[in-house]
């Protein structure tokens, strides 16, 4: 099965796979992101989790020492927070000099860090919540975004759609290419995701269960046990609370391995989810 699409061809990447931005202390790091993009997706630094910017500048250089495949940056944009444009003018910077060519933006409106990377000659995306924002950053130039569907862990907002929502509707509004996030946890998943209309699909929770991302061990075996009829447990994710946990893809994840047979296996069993449909007449 190729991938080739107009994603992969904008990231350099193999696979149109890409690691969600872990904004927790040492998570969002060169650990997790050098082994994603190593195994054909394409792995995320995210700048809110490291101490300073000599931190990050260092990360930049392990990522880079880890991987010659490409890696993104990740700029988070919070409201009435410490985490602005300002705050993120050095990691801009290294981001820049270090000639990264991905970056994204997330939560409030990344068009100023945006458009400075675009012009500079670099791929800008945006990660929103609503469909109203998606349509609202595909308008300030963002060359593609990503939607998180309800089901997914970060800030939620009551205007919220299911990713299935998401990918049908939001396509017709859309004019740039659509990245599907929220609960999108193995083949099935990602190859329902490009059928709806997406390009790619953004993971999070499926890469927080694996060796090389650092967090404990406790916590990648509460999402291997998590029930998903644990009717308290979707309560929360479907609340309008902040994240932070892992997502109902939980209900797909059953152990812990490491990131290159993570992705093995979600392209060898989409494969297979082809090949069923086809031979059911349902694709070529």
């Amino acid at each position: 099965m190729r991938f080739d699409n107009v994603l992969t061809r904008m990231l350099g990447v193999r696979y149109p796979i890409i690691q969600g931005a872990y904004g927790w202390p040492g998570t969002g790091t060169s650990a997790i992101a050098a082994a994603v993009s190593e195994a054909g997706g394409l792995g995320i630094l995210t700048t809110i989790c490291y101490k300073n910017p000599d931190q990050f500048a260092e990360d930049v250089k392990q990522a880079k020492a880890a991987t010659d495949k490409p890696f993104a940056v990740n700029f988070t944009l919070m409201k009435d927070t410490k985490f602005t444009n300002d705050w993120h003018e050095e990691y801009i910077r290294i981001t820049l000099d270090e000639g990264i060519r991905t970056v994204f933006t997330s939560a409030y409106d990344g068009s100023v860090i945006g458009r400075r990377f675009k012009d500079a000659g670099c791929n800008w995306i945006h990660k929103c919540a609503t469909i109203e924002h998606a349509v609202s950053i595909a308008k300030k130039g963002a060359d593609a975004v990503v939607l998180v569907g309800l089901e997914g862990t970060g800030y939620k907002n009551p205007n919220q759609n299911t990713t299935l929502i998401n990918m049908t509707a939001a396509r017709r509004l859309v004019p740039v290419p659509l990245i599907a996030a929220g609960s999108i946890g193995d083949a099935r998943g990602f190859v329902g995701a490009l059928a709806m209309g997406a390009v790619g699909v953004y993971m999070g929770t499926l890469f927080m269960a694996t060796r090389e991302f650092q967090a404990p061990d406790k916590l990648k075996q509460k999402i291997v046990n998590q029930s998903i009829l644990d009717s308290d447990y979707n309560r929360k994710i479907y609340g309008q609370d902040h994240g932070g946990r892992h997502s109902l893809a939980c209900g797909v994840i059953d152990s812990v391995p490491p990131v290159q047979t993570v992705i093995e296996t979600l392209v060898r069993e989409a494969e297979e989810v082809m090949a069923e449909l086809k031979s059911w007449g349902m694709a070529d």
